[in-house]
This record gives structure tokens, C-alpha cells and sequence, in this order.
């Protein structure tokens, strides 16, 4: 249950029940160990759930990982280059030693398309290759309406995940999210032959952070996440959304932890995913990616 700014948890410890407030700073101790790794957070016990982010502005991307340094949730990043508050993007230099220190703590990496680019709608095949309709929301066609083939939307793939690979240090997972969720079955079959299955999210997943604030307010959010999110879910927030007045990072993210850690649920990353944990294992790094 959700009450104020705690939710109510209690712990045994010579038989008297440990308040929220203590766990809390005793989760805040564990996470003075900056930089080291994230411990395993299922270990093959509890109700497993995967929190993934995408990119965005990044402006409450620092509070994001303190967040989960603090209660020790590894998450999966689906990273686009895009518009940030500060610095030159969300896969910019100014942010490297951000995604080095992600990297580090054991979190893992995925592409999110470089451009962050929407697929619009399939067209008919050209000289046997297949074609589809997208558009940018980033990058030097930004808002152009363009057509590619199934090898540049491949290309499009490769780009981020070599980049994403020399900022972290490390070979990004052969997993894609397509912006906005948005895909085709001859979308996902062309990223398929390349190398990449495509992650969606749960219907109770879906944390709403790119709602309004004024019809979906942060407590409202938090309590339906709550009630709704069931074992094997995989969850999807972002580092940042413009037009949401009343951010919902940190303020949900912290309370929904606790919340889902109290209920019996823990954390891991899409390499342990039951559907997708054969394919990363059977696949090479995606292109370009290669440690």
C-alpha cells in the first residue's frame, strides 16, 4: 500500500517489524559502493520482472541511476541519439562517462534506432528488397518523411549499437526497440535477418511517464503499476520526456521499487528473459558491436 512519500514494508529482525524509513537508508548505505557491480537481483528466487529505459531528454537520467544503484535493479537501455536538456545528445560525448558508469554496474544495452526512427507504414517490395515508410525524431532528417529499405532501416540499427559499444566498452545485446513500439511483421522479419528481435512491453508495463501529467498524475501512475504488473513483465519508463510538466523520474521510480520488492517481485535484465535469452545466446554481437 502506498501512504505519503513511504510504502509500508516490514522486515523481521529480532522480531520486531524494520520501518520504511531504516530500509531505506539502509538500502542508501548499500549504495555508497559506487561503480561496483550490481548484485544478482532474482538468483533464480522471486517473481522476476525487466525494467527497461529509453532514451530522452536525459535530464533526470543522473537521479535515475542513483535510484537504481541504491536498491540494486539492473535494467536494460534501449539508447537513441536524441535531443537532450544538456550536452550534445543522449549518445553524445558530454554523456559518455554517464553510459561508461552504467555499463560498469552490470546494466545492459540495446538499439533504439540512432535517430530514433518511426516506422510508418510497409511499402511494395523493390528489386525483391523490402521497403518501408519512416520518419526521424532526431538527427539531420528530423520530422522528413523518407523511404529506406530493409537494409538502411539495418544500417539504422548497426549505428547505435556501434555506438553504443564505444561508449560502454562493451557488445550491445542483439535486441532492438522501435520507437513508439511501432513495427510490421515485414519490419521485424527485415531486423530479424540482420540480427536483432524486437522487445516491446506489457500492457501493464507501460509506466505512462510520457502521459500527461494532468490526466495521469504521478500517483496515479504508481498505484496502477502497483495493482497491475504481474510476474514476467517486462516495463518501460524513459530518461526523460519533454512534455510531461510533473517528470515522473524519480519521484514513481523509487516508491515503485519498494512497492514491487515488497510484493515479492525482483529485477533482471532481458539477458535472462525467458524469450529472449536462447536468441542473445545464439547470436553474435550485432554488427559493427564486437568486443
Amino acid at each position: 500500500m502506498v501512504s505519503g512519500r513511504w510504502i509500508t514494508l516490514r522486515a523481521e529482525r529480532a522480531g520486531r517489524p524494520l520501518r520504511p524509513r531504516l530500509l531505506t537508508l539502509l538500502a542508501l548505505a548499500a549504495g555508497l559502493l559506487l561503480g561496483a557491480p550490481l548484485q544478482a537481483a532474482c538468483s533464480g528466487q522471486g517473481k522476476p520482472i525487466y525494467l527497461t529505459l529509453d532514451t530522452g531528454h536525459m535530464g533526470v537520467a543522473p537521479l535515475i541511476a542513483e535510484v537504481l544503484n541504491r536498491h540494486q535493479v539492473p535494467v536494460s537501455f534501449f539508447a537513441a541519439h536524441e535531443r537532450t536538456q544538456t550536452g550534445d545528445g543522449s549518445l553524445g560525448q558530454a554523456w559518455a562517462t554517464w553510459w561508461k558508469a552504467r555499463a560498469q554496474e552490470g546494466h545492459v544495452f540495446a538499439s533504439h534506432t540512432h535517430d530514433h526512427v518511426y516506422w510508418l507504414a510497409d511499402l511494395p517490395p523493390q528489386d525483391g528488397q523490402a521497403r518501408f515508410k519512416v520518419r526521424a525524431s532526431a538527427g539531420p532528417q528530423q520530422g522528413q518523411t523518407q523511404v529506406w529499405t530493409a537494409a538502411q532501416y539495418c544500417e539504422e540499427l548497426h549505428r547505435a549499437s556501434r555506438r553504443l559499444s564505444e561508449l560502454t566498452g562493451q557488445a550491445p545485446l542483439p535486441l532492438f526497440r522501435a520507437p513508439g513500439g511501432k513495427t510490421s511483421p515485414a519490419l521485424l522479419q527485415a531486423a530479424q535477418a540482420c540480427g536483432y528481435q524486437h522487445v516491446g512491453w506489457s500492457a501493464a508495463g507501460f509506466l505512462g511517464d510520457e502521459l500527461s501529467s494532468q490526466t495521469h498524475p504521478n500517483a496515479q501512475l504508481l498505484a496502477r503499476a502497483l495493482a497491475q504488473i504481474r510476474p514476467g513483465d517486462v516495463l518501460m519508463a524513459h530518461l526523460g520526456i519533454w512534455s510531461r510538466q510533473d517528470p515522473w523520474a524519480p519521484a514513481v521510480l523509487e516508491p515503485l521499487i519498494l512497492g514491487l520488492k515488497a510484493r515479492g517481485f525482483c529485477f533482471a535484465t532481458l539477458r535472462e528473459h525467458p524469450s529472449y535469452k536462447h536468441w542473445i545466446a545464439t547470436q553474435p554481437a550485432p554488427a559493427g558491436a564486437r568486443s
